[in-house]
């Protein structure tokens, strides 16, 4: 009659499992794993976070074509659906308050800001500018952190592993004995690391190739629209 499992089996298969791998880490060790969650937690946020963001968004872009369809630049924005994040609506409506605040200043010479002293083309051109830089500034939040993660963690994890490999050596040192048992478990500990910085840094770099991807394909058809935008006010004396 031969046993299906024995203490011995039993005592062996624990020695390998992540809670002993845990339990037999150093300080090193334990702060290594903690940073690569983290920096795990961390990407997996932004992922989902910018990729709802971008569903919500990317379908607006066809209500530019509605937009100037329009025949008064009033119902061109109403148009806009999702006012409050529709970076479009948010451009259109910042080249208007421009185009009116100009108009305001133009009728008050006394008291001529500034800002009235730059050409209307120039200034326009400007503003436009700006806002699309703090939209792109949005929609490229959190990448930065990705890239970072992408390129460190498997640094991290190697260093994790280079850590488990010295503790073995310092077992077999002190123990003065090369035996499987004396050495298996900070080896196992080793090769934990550097799985943990793969399994950070793939999904990592996979998100920020994939969003930086629709992040262009959106910019693109942002710029598009503050060119058209630009056109427009500067031939037409009013909004």
């Amino acid at each position: 009659m031969n046993p299906t499992n024995t203490p011995t089996d039993t005592t062996a298969a624990s020695e390998f499992g992540i809670s002993h791998l845990w339990l037999q880490g150093d300080t090193v060790t334990h702060l290594v794993a903690i940073l690569l969650i983290l920096m795990s937690i961390g990407s997996w946020y932004i992922i989902i976070i910018r990729f709802m963001s971008l569903y919500q968004i990317k379908p607006l872009i066809k209500e530019v074509a509605q937009f100037w369809k329009k025949s008064s630049w009033q119902e061109g924005l109403n148009a806009f659906t999702l006012k409050e994040t529709n970076p479009f609506h948010q451009m259109a409506a910042r080249a208007h308050t421009i185009m009116q605040e100009r108009q305001k200043d133009a009728h008050n010479p006394y008291q001529v800001p500034l800002s009235s002293q730059i050409q209307e083309e120039d200034w326009l051109s400007s503003n436009l500018k700006g806002e699309l830089d703090d939209i792109i500034g949005k929609l490229q939040k959190g990448l930065a952190f990705l890239a970072s993660t992408g390129a460190t963690a498997p640094f991290i994890g190697l260093f994790g592993t280079v850590w488990g490999i010295y503790h073995a050596l310092m077992t077999i040192g002190s123990s003065g004995s090369a035996s499987i048992d004396q050495v298996a478990g900070p080896i196992g500990e080793a090769l934990v690391m550097t799985g943990m910085g793969l399994v950070v840094a793939i999904p990592a770099v996979l998100g920020y190739n994939a969003l930086s991807k629709s992040n262009k394909d959106l910019l693109l058809s942002l710029r598009r629209f503050s060119d058209d935008l630009y056109t427009y006010l500067t031939q037409n004396e009013r909004p």
